[in-house]
């Protein structure tokens, strides 16, 4: 065994890291197996997703008074101001876009036959920060033309890939030019092409960076809305481009960046969302919230829906492309186009608005791209037949604007995160001073959403097993959301002479945290009683997390957070109510709570502990994270670290506001400090926390190898 220690102005000594670290070999007698909690009880057990149908659960009643409210608009007058409260609310999730910058736009080749010249351009949308993409402009156009804007879905390839070309083409053949753009993390715009690894999905791409931008309070559909209408300034460059024709459509992902960009720019006279549309009602009881920039934080909580882009485009010329068994819900595309026509009839272009369906999966198919081309070909005054036509289509290495493929290997530039870490310097440098406990516990509160909650309900005795010199006893306790909190009570024999009690969090799950060799172990056979719970999205809580889906990172389910994001609860707010009504129940029979938390829990538990450091006397975290700046400053940063996040938080306050505040009048000791990597931070350790903004001699910090020992 190895420790290093660094000890300031640390009040007393640790009793909680002397027994971790100074417990010495113990003779064991048989111990009895310790089972799961649930199991027995099959009603309680049955609820799998209990956390996920918590949130869904208050976002489902939010939609519903949307809806009662929708249901009273009966007149234009009504729905037009219908339309100014859907654009305060996006703009108040949003906040002001940046003034446009010059575009600086390059064309770096062209392709010519005899259907189609293009032109392979880049700009950028914001400085250093390029967009990729191609003009595609009908061979020997001799007038000014409609043109289509084209939204890639999510596709590694871009608007590259043959089923984009195709439908791309077939406009052009049409008379049609059309410019098509790379999303960022799509085609030459993957953040992480280079990295070996990380072997990112777009949608990962997404997602991954995305988590950071939250962070900071920004949606990275702030920077795909932008993208776009940046891409309209391009087009409105043009000389060939009839700027009062412009039109938008894309699939999937890029059906959301059409209904996206149609609701926030002007200029868009006609647009077809296809493969996307739904409401959030039957996406959350289906797949659940997906990538990042399809989530605004807050957009539920403050009474939006997916239909309300539509809503927000009406009167103008809108069709909805569907298929009958999409991953969106056809159910809620129907709902969502019902809610538009209403709009639509009331705001005098009851036909302005149209649906098209045909029997598919999440796929283009003929008759909705033959719908496509007669909707534009109708609302953008090019008229001609509407046939599919069979197309051939460019290598998808002849289309890349940059000699390797990538934006980023050929000429650098800003990415999602490097947004995102230029963005938290100014916040950090904009945040003004926290100025005493009380306004930081304010601060916490207005950043997390927590509000104290108390149970009325008595504690399930759920059984007891014996082990030497002291019993575990098994226990449900109802959580503020209604669902259950299962924990093991260790309690000592000799009735706990000491009057103390120890609340232990374990990322690991209450299961491991009690084996034989273990701190929970150590410290019930030194006298204390020890509460040992499993938290949401931890242990038995575990499986309320959804797996898989479109943001799936790391084997991190970011959906669970979104969905938290959507409706302004956060993960942590509601742990930290489970950790509020579990230090309720043990102040029933215990004078002193100590506390003690290890890997991405120790979050949770320092916040609780600062917002009731009169009943938390002293800290244990062991890796605890010590910056949330630094996971977003964190090209690589450890994903887990986010659920344990609100949004917008470090507009507020960072982890080091914590811990110097909790170790000002209470006993704090870091074992193992983590930076937003997951790496220990190493060297002087006391001298290196000083970097992340923790006051010096505020705290004990142990570099501790475990060896064979159990943390």
């Amino acid at each position: 065994m190895h420790k290093r220690t660094n000890i300031g102005r640390c009040r007393s000594r640790c009793t909680l890291a002397a027994a971790f670290i100074f417990a010495g070999a113990i003779t064991r007698v048989h111990s009895q197996e310790v089972k799961a909690i649930f199991p027995q009880w099959k009603y309680i057990h049955s609820s799998s997703q209990s956390l996920y149908e918590y949130l869904a659960d208050d976002a489902l009643l939010k939609l519903k008074e949307r809806k009662k409210q929708l249901d009273g608009l009966a007149s234009e007058k009504d729905w037009v101001k219908r339309q100014q409260e859907i654009k305060q609310a996006y703009a108040q999730i949003l906040g002001p876009f940046p003034s446009g910058t010059p575009l600086n736009a390059v064309v770096t080749g062209t392709l010519q036959n005899d259907v189609v010249r293009v032109e392979k351009i880049y700009f950028e949308s914001l400085p250093g920060y390029y967009v990729t993409g191609a003009l595609f402009l009908p061979a020997g156009q001799k007038k000014k033309v409609p043109a289509i804007l084209y939204c890639s879905g999510h596709s590694q390839a871009g608007f590259r890939s043959g089923i984009y070309q195709h439908m791309i083409l077939n406009f052009v053949k049409k008379g049609f030019a059309v410019l098509a753009f790379d999303p960022i993390g799509q085609g030459e715009r993957r953040q992480f092409a280079n990295d070996t690894a990380r072997k990112f999905s777009p949608t990962q791409e997404h997602s991954y960076p995305g988590n950071q931008l939250f962070l900071t309070g920004r949606s990275s559909a702030y920077y795909f809305i932008w993208d776009g209408m940046r891409a309209i300034d391009y087009l409105c460059s043009r000389p060939e481009i009839d700027t009062s024709r412009i039109g938008i459509t894309g699939r999937s992902g890029g059906g959301t960046q059409t209904a996206y960009i149609a609701a926030f720019d002007s200029r868009i006279k006609a647009a077809a969302p296809e493969c996307y549309i739904t409401g959030y009602e039957q996406l959350l009881m289906s797949r659940g919230p997906q990538d990042a920039e399809q989530n605004f934080a807050g957009g539920i909580a403050a009474g939006l829906d997916i239909p309300d882009l539509l809503i927000s485009f009406a009167p103008k010329p809108l069709l909805l492309v569907t298929t009958t068994r999409d991953i969106f819900s056809i159910q809620g595309a129907r709902d969502a186009f019902k809610e538009a026509k209403r709009a639509y009839s009331c705001l005098g272009k009851p036909d302005g608005v149209h649906m098209v369906e045909d029997d598919a999966e999440h796929a283009s198919t003929r008759k909705n791209r033959e719908a496509t081309y007669r909707f534009f070909r109708q609302h953008l005054a090019n008229p001609g037949s509407s046939e599919d036509e069979n197309v051939p289509v460019f290598k998808r290495e002849d289309l890349d604007v940059t000699p390797g493929g990538n934006v980023y290997l050929s000429l650098g530039g800003e990415n999602l995160h490097t947004l995102a870490r230029n963005y938290v310097t100014q916040i950090v440098k904009e945040r003004a001073p926290v100025r005493g406990e009380e306004e930081l516990r304010q601060r916490i509160i207005h950043a997390t959403g927590f509000h104290k909650t108390k149970t009325t309900e008595l504690p399930v005795f759920s059984g007891r097993y014996q082990r030497k010199n002291y019993f575990i006893e098994a226990y449900l306790v109802k959580s503020p959301a209604g669902y259950y909190i299962p924990l093991y009570r260790l309690k000592p024999g000799d009735s706990n002479k000491k009057n103390k009690a120890v609340l232990l969090l374990d990322d690991r799950g209450k299961s491991e945290a009690i084996k034989d060799g273990s701190m929970a172990d150590s410290l019930a056979l030194a006298g204390y009683q020890v509460v040992v719970p499993d938290l949401s999205g931890f242990g038995e809580l575990g499986n309320g997390y959804i797996k898989g889906g479109d943001a799936y990172v790391d084997g991190i389910p970011l959906n669970l957070w979104y969905m938290g994001i959507l409706v302004n609860q956060s993960l942590l707010e509601i742990r930290m109510k489970e950790l509020s009504v579990l230090i309720d129940w043990i102040k029933m029979y215990s004078s002193e709570i100590e506390g003690v938390a290890k890997g991405v829990l120790t979050t949770d538990l320092l916040h609780i502990a600062l917002l009731r450091s009169n009943d938390i006397r002293s800290l244990l975290l062991i890796d605890p994270l010590v910056s949330f700046r630094s996971v977003i400053e964190t090209p690589d940063y450890k994903t887990q670290y986010i659920l344990s996040a609100a949004a917008g938080l470090i507009k507020q306050y960072d982890l080091y506001h914590l811990i110097n505040a909790y170790s000002e009048k209470n006993r704090l000791v870091l074992i193992n400090p983590r930076d937003g990597a997951g790496k220990i931070i190493t060297g002087q350790a006391g001298k290196r926390l000083t970097e992340y903004g923790i006051a010096p001699g505020h705290f004990l910090t142990i570099k501790y190898k475990q060896g064979n020992r159990s943390l």
